[in-house]
């Protein structure tokens, strides 16, 4: 999963929520200590599941890019079924089989249809794959190219290069500085034991989030759950991550062949729990995360033509996430640009939001639901992450009327505290 998606997945806690109808919430453990999130959606006879680890890049400790390669590494023989046969055991039940990767967790999907003959092989099909992978010596020499090759790739693109270099120099040496994707040489280097290890320790019941919404009832989904975890071992749950340290504040200006200077602002953002988030979310709407809507927009396109897209958003994580400002432009106007950025977030630090605008924000956020869960799978997405993170089985029939609530003189004294303009990373790749 690239960063980007994986940023959608976590911020969705924080956009815009169910107003007129939540979706009903079940929570409960397998007998191996899984922890189990179900919603009934009735209205397509088919249910999709997807089973979450605590098994991303943060646990990648000395081999960078291990949790990518072992994810990968899932669908290329599992029990005594080589890549083609589980490739072509799904095909044939018409099932859907998906795999990713991010900082913080690892998952593997299936979407099946309710039918009985093709829901039950389906099932059993994909915990072979989930809870008994054999990395075969072959797949993993394959998928070690593979991400070889997406490495060479990744070097040659401005907007990845400042990516891994922001989050290097926001995190140091903390876990969430390590590349998703690894390096050339970690890549080279990460062996089929290494894999087999990563695998065992991570990929266990007590380690994993099993998330289920479809066309099911309650007790369906019990014997689901039990099933699609029934090889994984009950192992133990990942260790505490570390606190990010404060970094000092960089400026790093990168030269690479490109008509575009990708630019990237930003600091470490809130924990998890932290009292102002919402107030941080909505002012960040109004900032830069409301599209065409944004001061963000309003300053750097429309008034000065200097970026097509320019964003802002906070991308809570396990431990403490970021806080990133970001715009692509031509390369004569990069420092432009970057004195616009710099001066609308100084500006809406010390003056918040007006009035206008934050009636405005509100309406639009809490406005939007229907098209924000109008399938099995992105309703998911929002059931993941309130699961994964430990948020209130209410949280998202809670979050209309929190937002409502909060003022612009919230919003001013939460980004006075938690925003400091002139301690931010900066990262521009481009300009030669």
């Amino acid at each position: 999963m690239n960063l980007n998606r994986l940023s959608l997945l976590l911020v969705v806690l924080l956009s815009p929520i169910l107003v007129n109808a939540s979706p009903n919430i079940e929570h409960w453990q397998t007998t191996k200590g899984a922890s189990v999130y179900f919603v009934e959606a009735l209205e397509l006879p088919m249910v999709d599941i997807k089973i979450a680890f605590d098994a991303g890049s943060a646990r990648d400790g000395d081999n960078p890019g291990i949790s990518l390669f072992t994810n990968g590494m899932l669908e290329e023989g599992a029990g005594d079924l080589n890549v083609d046969q589980i490739a072509t055991g799904f095909d044939d039940l018409g099932a859907q089989l998906s795999s990713a990767a991010g900082m913080d967790m690892a998952t593997i999907s299936l979407r099946s249809l309710t039918q009985k003959d093709l829901l039950e092989p389906a099932l059993k099909l994909f915990s072979t794959v989930v809870g008994r992978a054999t990395f075969p010596n072959g797949a993993v020499e394959r998928v070690r190219e593979q991400m070889l090759v997406s490495l060479t790739h990744q070097q040659q693109k401005p907007g990845t290069i400042a990516s891994k270099a922001f989050y290097k120099s926001l995190y140091g040496n903390h876990p969430y500085a390590s590349p998703e994707s690894g390096t050339e040489a970690s890549v080279k280097a990460i062996t089929q034991d290494d894999l087999l290890n990563f695998y065992r320790q991570y990929y266990v019941s007590r380690n994993a989030l099993v998330v289920i919404v479809g066309a099911v009832d309650r007790q369906r989904a019990e014997q689901i759950a039990e099933q699609v975890t029934q090889h994984l071992p009950q192992g133990s749950k990942a260790s505490k991550l570390p606190v990010p340290g404060d970094m000092p504040a960089q400026e790093q200006r990168i030269e690479h062949e490109s008509s575009q200077t990708h630019i990237l602002l930003g600091q470490l953002g809130y924990r998890r729990g932290d009292s102002d988030k919402f107030a941080l979310y909505l002012g960040n709407y109004i900032l830069g995360g409301g599209g065409f809507v944004s001061r963000l927009t309003e300053e750097v396109r429309e008034k000065r033509g200097l970026s097509y897209s320019v964003y802002s958003y906070f991308n809570p994580m396990r431990e403490i996430g970021t806080f990133v400002l970001g715009l692509q432009t031509k390369n004569e106007q990069a420092d432009e640009s970057l004195k616009v950025l710099r001066e609308t977030l100084q500006r809406f630090v010390e003056e918040g939001p007006t009035t206008k605008e934050l009636i405005a924000a509100k309406s639009n956020i809490t406005g939007g639901f229907p098209l924000k869960i109008d399938s099995n799978s992105d309703l998911m997405s929002y059931v993941l992450v309130i699961g994964f993170y430990g948020f209130p089985l209410d949280y998202l029939e809670s979050f209309s009327k929190k937002i409502n609530a909060v003022s612009v003189e919230q919003i001013r004294e939460a980004y006075q505290k938690h925003i400091e303009p002139d301690q931010m990373h900066l990262v521009m790749v481009g300009g030669k």
